[in-house]
């Protein structure tokens, strides 16, 4: 190539900047992608196996396209890749736009359940694949740039390091600050922004270096090939790709069991994902360097195939340190307050868990770019050749672990499987090194390690039930709690306990999301039985959420109720439940007036054209990933427009792991649609716990001679006894947890985060709340601001002075 040499020899680490910046732009992109996938697909396995699938898939594409796109051939390969560049700008503003209308195409085609969920996720492929072809064109066209010869090739794997580092910036940028402090649009602008800067630089770059590409292309096609070795630079490269191609599937099929196992043991914070990510990315990038520079030195197929051999002792090393000894670590979690503590000690515990592996899988890529070059190959071929057949088996890693494995053997089998595939790699590429050289010292070895390795999948043990139960907190919670069952299902691990004082809880991915102690049994019945009263004549329900059931099950004592409908993400959940909780929740999920989707609830609410009477979300907390979509203005004012009139809604609020801040954007997030909601509050012993609002498009007012006359009827006899079980003998009882409305709030809401669809802050806010027991002065500062609620009771004078004495003084304790 004219400047073939002087080139890159001259410019090289002006090259890595860009291009580490280059992998800087790609992981803002893909953190503000998953973000965007979560509102058009649901915060499921399918969205985060549709993220990674069209990610690696998009990728895979590019690195074929580009080399056989013969105009780009006769470019200059800086040009080509500033242009890719410009391109990867302007289409990840174009998926910004478009990704949102989404909902509007498979609203109308298909409504909910699978086949709409599996419509969303081709849609939004589509919507991604143009960005993601052209960074998978990205490394094939500066690999234009350099000859084939081992020591050229070897650059191109410090180049794949650089872009790794970059990605690695770009990972921690986008979730720990952009998408903290900012929203999607600004984050994906710093995106393009850096596109474009890339872009510019590239340009200036082959101005200073011009360089004759048809001619230098011309020369390579023609230029006699060197002589072959009989193994490095043989004709036969099949194992080298079938082993990358294992080499990719392993990694992202390891990537989606150890971010949920982790996720389970951190705590499933946006800023948990993105220190996994960042660990797996330094590991990739590290060991991209150093597989660049040992493949300059040994033969590399050897050393590609020791690496995979290798690779499955690192694998069998994090399961067991996920598995068996992390949790085990004398870490008390709540030691501290400050987020900034806790993220130190989870890095700390996640790099040592999983820079081992990720190391080695970041040495295979540069590796196999050595052990398939042959002298004369154009390296646009070579280099998207090996990407392609990476990112080809990532992508059935990614699909098939999320969607597959983990809900049919579990995180453990997945473990075994992952042990096993490394090995199988390993042997791919040195089976046919050993019957070349008839080496009997090689084949013992790679024998020995093959055994090795199926010892190491053999003794993988299961994931621990108390992990799945307690998570985080499994040093303090799990000695004093009894294991009932555990379960991993395609969305979430669930677990059922009994707790030291006779108590069962239901777990979902590493915190209790249910129980039957009393104030948990109160809180649930109160979120079904409260709208249940206020309407006047309930004949339609819809369930966020099955949990334990018990919310759902409220409105089976309800005479009125003709139809109740639950939206539950978790196939697993319903069945489990039921056996634990069937008393409890009245058998809900049998009662021939339920109906359960398995789906995304805000989809549900999209997608169907039910209305409804009441509407009660009882979600999982909303520092937990992805639930903040189901804490947002559109969601609120979609569960508005489903309302039938004179319907209620309620949302669950924690005021526990969580601060003020979180807790006002909850609520005038809230309250920004249902201008006239109220607060009711579900304390322990006058603390604060958790509270819930009541919402209603119209004004609310409640006539309490009707009510009590309701309440004394014959046929609700089954609703008194459940609200006598949990601790209310009267309706003043129940209607004595009013802890405020909205107008009366105004004052203390003032200037809070407005939780949107484009910005999903509250994520990021009640992340950093996490480790915080403010619950109790949050629930005195809403008492503060209480008021008599003369304008929302109606009824005999005697009744409404009732209320109020149970009420309390405006501002005071009960």
């Amino acid at each position: 190539m004219n400047s073939g040499v002087s080139g890159p020899s001259r410019f090289f680490p002006v090259l890595l900047v860009l291009f580490a910046l280059s992998g800087c732009s790609a992981l803002i992109y893909e953190i503000v992608w998953y973000q965007l996938l979560q509102l058009a697909i649901g915060s499921t396995a399918v969205s985060l196996g549709v993220l990674l699938a069209t990610f690696m898939g998009g990728l895979c594409l590019g690195s074929l396209a580009l080399p056989r796109y013969r105009r780009a051939a006769q470019m200059h390969p800086l040009r080509v890749y500033a242009y890719i560049e410009f391109a990867i700008g302007a289409c990840g503003i174009l998926a910004l736009v478009g990704m949102p209308l989404v909902d509007g195409v498979y609203a109308a085609a298909v409504g909910h359940g699978m086949p709409a969920v599996l419509l969303r996720a081709l849609i939004c492929a589509l919507c991604l694949l143009p960005p993601t072809v052209l960074m998978g064109a990205s490394l094939p066209a500066i690999s234009r740039w350099v000859e084939s010869s081992p020591r050229d090739v070897s650059r191109l794997g410090l180049l794949y390091g650089a872009n790794t580092a970059g990605a690695v910036l770009g990972c921690l940028a986008a979730g720990f600050y952009l998408l903290r402090v900012s929203n999607m649009t600004a984050t994906t602008l710093v995106a393009a922004g850096i596109n474009a800067l890339v872009g510019i630089a590239s340009l200036a770059l082959a101005r200073k270096e011009p360089v004759d590409a048809k001619e230098a292309r011309v020369k390579s096609e023609t230029k006699p090939a060197a002589p072959e070795a009989p193994i490095a630079a043989g004709p036969n490269v099949r194992p080298v790709y079938l082993t990358i191609a294992l080499s990719g599937a392993s990694a992202l099929g390891a990537e989606v069991v150890w971010t949920r196992l982790l996720g389970l043991m951190l705590g499933a914070t946006v800023y948990t994902f993105s220190i996994i990510l960042a660990v797996f990315l330094v590991g990739l990038g590290i060991g991209s360097a150093g597989g660049a520079l040992v493949s300059r030195r040994v033969d590399a197929r050897a050393a590609l195939g020791a690496s995979q051999l290798a690779l499955a002792a690192a694998i069998a090393w994090t399961a067991f340190m996920i598995g068996q000894s992390l949790p085990n670590w004398p870490v008390n979690p709540l030691l501290s307050t400050s987020p900034w503590f806790t993220f130190q000690i989870d890095l700390v515990r996640v790099i040592w868990a999983l820079l081992p592996p990720t190391l080695l899988w970041g040495a295979s890529f540069p590796l196999a770019l050595a052990a398939a070059a042959r002298p004369g190959e154009e390296p646009g071929r070579l280099v998207g050749a090996v990407y392609a057949a990476n990112t080809l088996g990532a992508i059935l890693g990614a699909l098939i672990f999320s969607l597959i494995l983990i809900p049919s053997i579990g995180t453990a089998g997945c473990n075994r499987l992952l042990i096993l595939m490394a090995a199988l790699g390993g042997l791919a590429v040195l089976v046919p090194r050993i019957e070349t050289t008839r080496s009997i010292g090689a084949a013992a070895a790679a024998t020995a390690a093959l055994v090795l390795a199926v010892y190491l999948a053999a003794n993988v043990g299961p994931t621990p039930g108390m992990l799945i139960a307690y998570g985080r907190r499994i040093m303090i919670s799990a000695p004093r709690s009894q294991l009932l069952y555990s379960g991993e299902g395609i969305n979430s691990s669930i677990a059922i306990t009994r707790w030291d004082d006779g108590a069962v809880q239901f777990h979902v991915s590493g915190k209790v999301e249910a129980s039957t102690e009393s104030y948990d049994m109160r809180l649930q019945r109160m979120l079904g039985h409260m709208p249940a009263l206020f309407h006047s004549g309930p004949r339609s329900v819809l369930v966020v959420g099955f949990g334990a059931g018990v919310t759902a099950g409220t409105f089976v004592v309800h005479p009125e109720v003709q139809r109740i409908v639950i939206c539950e993400m978790e196939p697993l959940i319903p069945p489990v439940a039921t056996h634990f909780f069937g008393n409890e929740n009245f058998h809900v999920a049998t009662d021939p007036r339920t109906e359960i989707v398995y789906d995304d609830a805000r989809h549900f609410v999209l997608t169907t054209p039910e209305k409804f009477d009441i509407i009660t979300s009882d979600p999982i907390h909303p520092w937990v990933k992805g639930s903040a979509t189901l804490y947002s203005r559109e969601y609120f004012q979609l569960v508005k427009d489903h309302l039938n009139p004179g319907g209620v809604v309620t949302q669950w609020v924690p005021l526990y792991e969580s601060n003020a801040e979180t807790v006002k954007s909850e609520m005038a997030t809230f309250f920004d649609v249902f201008p006239n909601g109220t607060v009711w509050a579900n304390d322990v012993d006058g603390a604060g716990y958790d509270i819930f609002l009541l919402g209603t498009a119209e004004p609310m007012r409640v006539d309490l001679d009707r009510l009590v006359e309701r309440m004394h009827r014959p046929d609700c006899a089954r609703v008194r006894e459940s609200l006598r079980s949990v601790g209310f003998s009267a309706i003043t009882g129940l209607l004595s947890t009013y802890a405020g409305q909205a107008r009366d709030l105004a004052p203390w809401l003032a200037g809070a985060e407005i939780n949107r669809d484009g910005n999903l802050r509250l994520q990021y806010m009640a992340g950093l709340a996490l480790n915080t027991s403010q619950e109790t002065a949050i629930y005195r500062q809403i008492l503060a601001y209480r008021r008599p609620p003369a304008n929302l009771f109606t009824g005999s004078p005697d009744s409404v002075e009732a209320v109020m004495l149970a009420i309390g003084g405006g501002g005071q304790s009960r």
